[in-house]
């Protein structure tokens, strides 16, 4: 979600649709998570920049997106100087193909508004070897959160409109594969039997849709009282493939263990916009969880530690 363009879009929002799915258990108030409730980590910065995307590749170094210059930035290590590699207008959601390219969603911009009718948006494929910058595929509502499974699918999702696109290998598009209001982060479990999403601003909270039936999706998280406004943005998966969710406005990062029922690992910067954990055994390394900003910030939340997390991947 971009907070920088949600004054705009509110009363669009406001009036999407309450979205249909399986009610979740009460929500019980947030705790901190055992073990967790450490300090967060600064790990590395871009003054001007509004990170959306985060990702890691197998070597350990971490990429984001900047909504503010379109630029694709690499940082090698924690603490490393960012440096600039592609550059995508309206760059968003970030993701891994099964043989190791980069997809870069773009059209999180203001037209991201009327995405569900315009289908402006798209994705390029970035290769982290040569550099290379090809289109990927083209005709969907937005790319603010990207999945891809085992397969090469992947999908893309919108959380200012309705609409979650898909792409089928090859990159023939469908940017009507399914209805969700607001689906906002998007990651997929290792089997590929169900998408998650964040619900940002229609019903806030975390859902899942099984591949299998998308019209059938179950929510994991339903949001009330005082995190009405919570926000919920680009979310994860840990090894025991349960959600992890930054509330943006806040920066709360939060893990929810069973339907109704989360936790509270620790606090990046306000307006924290998407989660990853690392990858690799150097840099931003496999178990580390990470955080990344609407102020260009990228942090470590110690407390997210899981040794067998990694980030997501086909």
């Amino acid at each position: 979600m971009n907070i920088l363009r949600a004054a705009a879009a509110t009363m669009a929002a406001s009036a999407l649709t309450a979205l249909a799915c399986v009610v979740a258990p009460a929500t019980q108030a947030a705790v901190i998570c055992s073990g967790a409730g450490q300090a967060s980590v600064r790990v590395g910065s871009v003054p001007g920049a509004a990170f959306e995307g985060l990702t890691v590749d197998p070597r350990g170094r971490a990429y984001v997106t900047d909504l503010t210059s379109g630029r694709v930035f690499r940082i090698d290590a924690p603490g490393a100087p960012a440096v600039s590699v592609a550059t995508v207008p309206g760059a968003g959601g970030l993701a891994w193909t099964p043989d190791g390219k980069l997809l870069i969603g773009y059209g999180s911009n203001p037209g991201v508004i009327v995405g569900d009718a315009v289908r402006a948006a798209g994705i390029d494929e970035f290769d982290p070897a040569t550099g290379a910058l090809t289109p990927f595929a083209a005709g969907l509502s937005a790319a603010s959160g990207l999945a891809v499974g085992p397969d090469g699918t992947a999908y893309a999702t919108n959380d200012f409109g309705t609409l979650i696109g898909r792409i089928r290998p090859g990159g023939a598009a469908r940017a009507d594969w399914t209805s969700f209001p607001s689906a906002n982060g998007a990651v997929l479990d290792p089997a590929g039997r169900f998408l998650y999403v964040s619900r940002t601003f229609s019903n806030p909270g975390v859902s899942r849709i099984p591949i299998g039936s998308p019209g059938t999706p179950q929510s994991l998280l339903d949001l009330s009282g005082t995190d009405i406004t919570a926000a919920p943005d680009g979310l994860t998966l840990d090894s025991s493939n349960r959600p992890v969710v930054p509330f943006n406005p806040s920066g709360r990062i939060v893990r929810v263990d069973a339907p109704g029922h989360y936790c509270e690992l620790g606090t990046a910067g306000p307006t924290t916009s998407v989660v990853s954990y690392g990858r690799g055994s150097t840099g931003f390394s496999a178990g580390r969880l990470f955080a990344a900003t609407f102020g260009g910030v990228v942090y470590e939340i110690p407390g997210g530690f899981d040794p067998h997390a990694t980030t997501a991947t086909p």
